[in-house]
């Protein structure tokens, strides 16, 4: 019977199952096998994420035969099983000593940890309040591919950030010398700014900066609409 339960557990391992060992009397009874279903959209939450250039681990509590199945699934190339809670904190450290800059996911009380300590830490929106009180993002749906999501529009944010800047040194670098009238003497009455001409343009060169921000607002984030 033994070995032929170790044979169950492999196979239920292999699906994707964690498993549980059952004693009565200190005699093996029997096992269960537990599945917690793959999200439709992780595999390609994950591949979206690929497609960015960021190298995925999953660290999981589970046995390294179902981590294993788990990884292959939605493919993800390392993953590390067995991992204790604080091993997690751990792992981050690890990962950061080797100069790569490190974002955690989580939803669970035993994350918290690593999200702290991780440069970018990302609660899960249906997790534990302590992982999201230790994370710098919360996804509100639940779903990993708003990861994806998620790091599109900090790019998009920090796009916008240097191209407000750009335009507002630009405007001064050339606006204020004109307004100044150092150009006057040079190239004559023609460059010379007159004050209400120099408002107009300064609430012009505001409304474009945050026009420009708003379009934030109107960008396509979803990984479906970047295949």
């Amino acid at each position: 019977m033994l070995g032929q339960d170790v044979d169950n557990e492999t196979r239920f391992a292999n699906q994707n199952k964690t498993i549980v060992w059952i004693a009565i009397d200190r005699k093996l009874a029997g096992i269960i096998a537990i599945a917690d279903p793959i999200r439709p959209t992780s595999k390609r939450a994950v591949e979206a994420l690929q497609r960015s250039n960021i190298e995925i681990y999953m660290m999981t509590g589970d046995n390294p035969l179902t981590a294993k199945s788990v990884a292959e699934s939605v493919g993800i190339d390392h993953y590390i099983a067995q991992v204790l809670p604080g091993e997690k904190d751990m792992q981050v450290q690890i990962l950061q000593q080797e100069g790569k800059i490190v974002a955690v996911v989580g939803d669970g009380i035993n994350d918290a940890p690593a999200l702290a300590r991780a440069d970018v830490g990302i609660a899960i929106g249906s997790g534990s309040d302590i992982a999201i009180e230790a994370a710098d993002i919360t996804l509100v749906n639940s779903d990993l591919a708003d990861v994806d999501s998620a790091l599109r529009l900090s790019r998009k944010t920090f796009r916008t950030i240097k191209w407000n800047l750009f335009w507002a040194f630009f405007y001064n670098i050339l606006g204020i010398p004109i307004a100044a009238g150092l150009l006057f003497p040079v190239l004559g009455e023609g460059f010379l700014l007159n004050p209400m001409i120099a408002a107009a343009i300064m609430s012009f060169s505001s409304v474009l900066v945050v026009t420009n921000s708003l379009r934030l607002k109107t960008a396509k984030l979803s990984w479906s609409n970047w295949r």
